[in-house]
């Protein structure tokens, strides 16, 4: 549900209009009407009853100012329109026995003042805090803002904000960070360090993130820092929460848009996403997307004579069925399901010619995602209530090159390179490097909650979480690779969870709560060579593992309203990743949970999206514990193991100004001082020469402008440009991964001229068509050889878009 109050305005980049200007709501609730209102008018609209929230409206188009639609909203669901500050209102339900409130006079301005009042919901909260109330760094994303230009995945979230990093392997290969909590860059064994979310509902475990595309999604949560006490496991640097545009019942309702793209030194690409909103009766309601991309390849590969190898096609769709099963009770059944395919690696050589790489073989790649949820949601007295069960299956399969380099035969075998025997491979001889890793995850989670009444609030769960993971791999010549050693890694998480805030004084609120998890851990090596069978037998611990660990993680924050725009904040959280088996040269080796813990301050003037202007800016240290990381084995393949403890500074600041009508910018900054501090005694040697903690630039920033006009009748001009810069930072551990990466500047700008049912966009990324290196890893069987990312080179995309 909604919740009780909620406000229009979630994220508007435009001030609030008292003029005519392009409407358009949809027929259906109240309450997505007047949420539509807000985005489309930036006009801030509270609804204080649910039951009138759920009245049916029809459908608002044409040319008119905020206060006619409202009007019209109002009429038809019997409700009166009340002042709420100088230029909000709220809407109250009519009864014979109240008298009418005359409507105030609306005047014209450029640049309303904030409305007092008005509300940002956190719902990544889990109990429908106010962000005013929210002690923590939040990032609220506009669903619209993000599929401006052409629907991306998370590369879309990626450009709007600075303290979000990602590995840049490719579409369903990636890992994400937050803030200076990073890892390793491969996918193997160890959980995300950043908790995915699909509504209330986990994306992966301990898999790399999907890279779902952005069609029809409401709004885009990001929380910085643990969030251990209300996520659990996998949440140590924050948590990513996705929310769909749900079905509308009693409206039929279509919107496609679509796209064509020009790469400068590429192939051509295009895009294409439909949405469809059907219902299906009187309380039961239909919406179904669907989409196909396909980004066209930039790198040459001289050695196989191909040019733009790097392709990449995307399919996928989702499926959202509702139930209205009366008294405030509702029943989502959804299904969701993308298909990736990478024709090639992305990666070029150092010191070749730009865009240009020499690989012996095609380094093709798939990742599949499949979900099936069902969300049961609802209300018992002034308690809301919500169940959510899901089915993941997540598939990545990879192809790595790794053909022997050309080695003087006069050397002695010692000088060999360590990933391969010259007795059983030639070098320069094609040899392929195949991983396959196979994710099924079964979760549940309950709770129960009371948003904050009276100065008191509170939300109790539990959830249980099934996960079970298989990474096969293979290696030697092209067409007869042999099986190599493999991991299975499964695990079974129970938790009971609680969190309660109080207010202390006026203006003064108090959170704490804790989360209880037992989990149990099973793991099995795979494909062991038979050499290594009679180690094996004596040492079995190395191949399985089964262990139960038991986990408390403690939250407490205090936040003050000091001024009426400006709160103060202390935050502490913990939060931890069970640990599992990894591989190691031909055995299989286990590897413990780390946990981190963060205490943070920070402030908030003003809110996004309600005042002329606003900032937030926070700074917290992190003790990381048992850091699980990746290094290159003595067999030259990825491996992962403890890596001892470290710490982290980070600074992180955004905040947005107003000038004028129509104009909004907005800037961010992120600074992460990182350093592994006492280093394993079984990694010291290698750790000795690197000690930052891997994948996470010291420095990170953007810059933001937003511009909307009104050009004549009902046609609206937007202008949307970003630029952001990230710092250098290393690859991963020891010598063999400290290759430097980053120091390089995206930018990208669109523009869009329509009405809400029709609009064309023109969009250049990569304005200054820069090479950069995003990531320095293409295949771990050349790290140090002088492998880069480079970024896509300008890309000019012209789209048309349509809602019916």
């Amino acid at each position: 549900m909604r919740g009780c109050l909620v406000v229009a305005a979630l994220a508007v980049a435009a001030p609030a209009q008292a003029g005519q200007g392009a409407v358009d709501l949809p027929a259906g609730r109240l309450g997505d009407a007047v949420l539509a209102l807000g985005r489309q008018s930036g006009t801030s609209i509270v609804v204080g009853d649910p039951a009138l929230w759920a009245r049916r409206v029809p459908a608002v188009r044409g040319r008119m100012s905020a206060r006619e639609a409202l009007d019209r909203l109002a009429t038809a669901a019997h409700a009166d329109v009340v002042a709420a500050g100088a230029f909000g209102w709220r809407l109250t339900a009519r009864t014979p026995r109240v008298v009418r409130v005359k409507r105030p006079k609306v005047v014209p301005i450029a640049a309303p003042p904030a409305v007092q009042g008005a509300d940002i919901v956190v719902t990544g909260s889990k109990r429908d805090v106010r962000l005013r109330d929210f002690a923590g760094q939040v990032a609220l994303l506009d669903g619209v803002d993000l599929a401006l230009g052409g629907a991306g995945g998370t590369e879309a979230i990626l450009a709007r904000l600075a303290s979000v990093s990602s590995t840049h392997l490719g579409a369903g290969r990636n890992k994400l960070f937050i803030r200076g909590i990073a890892d390793s860059s491969f996918t193997g064994p160890t959980q995300t360090t950043v908790g995915q979310y699909f509504g209330d509902l986990r994306l992966s475990y301990n898999a790399p993130d999907p890279d779902l595309r952005m069609y029809d999604i409401a709004s885009v949560e990001v929380l910085e820092g643990p969030q251990g006490t209300l996520y659990g496991a996998g949440s140590l640097g924050g948590i990513i929460r996705t929310v769909p545009n749900v079905p509308e019942m009693g409206a039929v309702s279509a919107s496609i848009a679509g796209g064509l793209s020009a790469t400068w030194h590429g192939d051509p690409g295009a895009d294409l996403g439909a949405t469809l909103n059907v219902p299906l009766g009187e309380r039961v309601a239909l919406r179904v997307v669907g989409y196909g991309v396909s980004e066209g390849g930039y790198i040459d590969n001289p050695v196989l004579d191909r040019r733009d190898v790097n392709r990449t096609r995307i399919g996928g769709g989702r499926a959202a069925l509702r139930l209205d099963a009366g008294n405030g009770w509702t029943v989502d059944l959804g299904g969701i399901g993308q298909w990736t395919k990478g024709d090639d690696s992305q990666y070029a050589d150092r010191d070749a010619p730009p865009l240009t790489r020499s690989s012996a073989i095609v380094q093709g790649f798939s990742a599949d995602y499949t979900m099936g949820q069902v969300v049961v949601s609802g209300a018992i007295g002034g308690l809301k209530v919500k169940s959510s069960t899901g089915i993941v299956s997540q598939t990545l399969t990879e192809r790595y090159d790794a053909t022997l380099p050309a080695v003087d035969p006069t050397l002695p075998i010692t000088n060999w390179p360590a990933f391969g025997s010259p007795l059983t491979t030639a070098a320069g001889s094609p040899r392929v490097f195949a991983q396959r890793n196979a994710t099924d995850m079964i979760a549940n989670e309950t709770r129960v909650w009371r948003p904050m009444r009276n100065g008191f609030g509170w939300v109790v769960g539990a959830s249980y979480t099934h996960n079970r993971t298989r990474l096969s791999r293979s290696l030697g010549p092209v067409d007869a690779p042999a099986p190599v050693t493999g991991v299975t890694n499964s695990i079974d998480e129970a938790t009971l969870y609680g969190e309660g805030s109080v207010q202390l004084v006026r203006g003064v609120t108090a959170t704490a709560g804790a989360r209880v998890t037992r989990a149990s851990l099973a793991g099995t090596g795979e494909d062991i060579a038979p050499a290594r069978l009679e180690t094996v037998a004596l040492a079995r611990a190395r191949v399985t593992a089964d262990r139960i660990e038991t986990s408390v993680l403690p939250s407490a924050s205090l936040i003050a309203a000091v001024l009426p725009k400006v709160s103060l904040y202390g935050r502490y959280q913990q939060g931890f990743r069970p640990g599992g088996l990894a591989i190691e040269s031909d055995f299989v080796r286990r590897f413990e949970n780390d946990r981190v813990r963060t205490l943070e301050t920070g402030m908030r003037f003003g809110l996004a999206g309600v005042d002329r202007a606003y900032l937030t800016a926070s700074v917290s240290h992190t003790i990381w514990q048992d850091i699980q990381a990746d290094f290159i084995d003595a067999t030259g393949l990825p491996s992962t193991a403890n890596i001892g403890d470290g710490r982290i500074w980070t600074f992180s600041a955004a905040g947005g100004w107003k000038p004028v009508a129509g104009l909004t910018l907005d800037a961010g900054f992120t600074y992460n001082d990182s350093r592994v501090t006492e280093p394993s005694a079984a990694l010291f040697v290698a750790l000795a020469r690197m000690s930052q903690v891997p994948n996470i630039a010291r420095y990170a920033g953007r810059l933001g402008a937003d511009y909307r006009r009104d050009i004549r009748r009902d046609l609206e001009l937007r202008v949307y440009g970003w630029a952001r810069y990230v710092g250098r930072s290393r690859l991963g551990v020891g010598p063999v991964l400290g290759e430097e990466q980053g120091d390089y500047l995206d930018t990208a700008l669109t523009a869009r001229i329509g009405r809400p049912s029709l609009g064309v966009t023109l969009g250049v990324t990569n304005l200054t068509d820069s090479v950069g290196n995003r990531f320095a890893l293409g295949t771990p069987f050349q790290v140090g050889s002088g492998q880069i990312t480079p970024q896509r080179p300008r890309t000019i995309r012209i789209g048309l878009d349509a809602a019916f």
